[in-house]
């Protein structure tokens, strides 16, 4: 596994909405408009692909925010689950993630949609970290990519105003669902000795989320990538119970277990009792390597919507796709107002 070099990207001028079949309130129609800015503001030369073929790649993988009214139609009927990524879907990818912060309004629209459907978030940060970061009580956390997952603490509703239980020990007190917590000493001791060993590589981080961990290299230097990946892998070499994966200028550390982001949505599914429904359209926003998972869950039931947050072609799972975080929210502000105005 070879760390890839960072290329610059170019955001792709083009219409956000090529057509619409209902009218845009000034709130969605400010959200547009600095969506487009950012795209203006933030544009740089990428020679790695052309307008052409993101064009295509979009002809694949449709503008959840083109094909809206058409998803709409589909939901009509069906009992919506959102399920939402943290870090480059409700938050920018920065340099420092202690400082991956959500945008307030976003923090309300996610809080909106949560009053309208099932909510989780599902990330590979600890539990408590992204709901620090969120600061919500009305949806469901799953960190360390669906490892540790908690209910919320205020009822969950559906669509159709029904509440869903909560799972509670027999003392009534909210419980944890975590599958891998037999291999927390493991991963304490694996926190000590890396910290140790990558401490003089400028610009190494090391995130303890809970049941996994990442080793964040965004800020180190080019050419340090390597000593630091062999270190990374020799500490591994002493622990087979634990794999490496890579996503955005992080390499994760997690146990190897059959358990992922797709196991967390099929988990929560049949926590709400709503594995064997024919009437539920799961939606699912994200945009890292580790979302896969979780379109490929939602592909397999043939019924939901998958949708990749990408400005760049990529192969994925999903069959639909937002640019960025602006495009997220704008996506989840016309959901809430589809709501709003359906029933």
């Amino acid at each position: 596994m070879g760390f890839q070099t960072s290329h610059s990207t170019k955001r792709i001028q083009q219409s956000i909405f090529k057509a619409k079949e209902d009218s845009i309130d000034a709130h969605e129609n400010s959200l547009i408009r600095r969506t487009t800015l950012n795209f203006t503001d933030h544009t740089q030369t990428n020679s790695m692909f052309t307008l052409s073929s993101y064009n295509s790649w979009v002809v694949r993988h449709p503008s959840a925010l083109n094909t809206f009214d058409r998803l709409m139609k589909g939901a009509n009927g069906k009992r919506i689950i959102v399920f939402l990524d943290y870090d480059g879907t409700l938050s920018p990818i920065v340099n420092d993630p202690d400082r991956a912060f959500m945008s307030d309004e976003m923090r309300a629209a996610v809080y909106e949609i949560a009053t309208y459907f099932p909510t989780a978030i599902i990330s590979g940060r600890s539990r408590d970290k992204v709901k620090d970061f969120v600061k919500l009580n009305n949806l469901y956390y799953a960190g360390s990519h669906g490892m540790d997952i908690m209910a919320p603490s205020m009822p969950v509703t559906s669509s159709d105003g029904k509440h869903f239980g909560i799972a509670r020990n027999t003392n009534g007190i909210e419980v944890p669902f975590q599958p891998a917590k037999k291999f927390l000493p493991a991963i304490r001791e694996i926190i000590r000795v890396l910290k140790n060993e990558v401490k003089e590589i400028k610009g190494a981080m090391i995130e303890d989320n809970g049941f996994c961990l990442s080793v964040h290299f965004r800020q180190v230097q080019e050419k340090d990538y390597d000593v630091l990946e062999e270190k990374v892998k020799s500490v591994l070499e002493n622990n087979p119970q634990f794999c490496l994966t890579e996503g955005k200028k992080v390499m994760e550390i997690r146990p190897s277990i059959k358990w992922n982001k797709g196991n967390a949505v099929e988990y929560f599914l049949d926590t709400l009792g709503l594995s064997s429904c024919s009437d539920i359209l799961p939606v699912y926003i994200g945009d890292d390597r580790t979302d896969e998972d979780a379109f490929k869950v939602i592909q397999s039931r043939e019924q939901g919507y998958p949708i990749i947050v990408s400005s760049i072609p990529r192969e994925t799972n999903a069959l639909y796709s937002l640019r960025d975080p602006s495009e997220v929210l704008i996506f989840l502000s016309r959901l809430a107002k589809w709501r709003r105005t359906s029933y």
